[in-house]
């Protein structure tokens, strides 16, 4: 499965470097960060709940905006 967040607050290379740390540090997950879409695609390796993403964005000092399931192609 995977994610799309939306996040406020990335103005540098140094801020997508904080996220992706932030994001990564989550057990079961992958994220890569884009700083000019300002959003992270994660993949899990299990369900997680949108809490423990938006307090690891949040702690790391970013605001998660929105969060939502990635759909793969035909919706699926």
């Amino acid at each position: 499965m995977k994610k799309i967040i939306k996040i406020e607050g990335m103005t540098c290379s140094h801020c997508q470097a904080r996220v992706e740390k932030a994001l990564n540090s989550i057990t079961g997950v992958d994220a890569k960060v884009d700083l000019k879409k300002k959003a992270a695609v994660v993949s899990l390796d299990s369900d997680i709940s949108d809490s423990v993403f938006k307090d690891a964005v949040s702690e790391a000092g970013y605001e998660v905006v929105s969060i939502e399931e990635k759909k793969g192609l035909f919706g699926r």
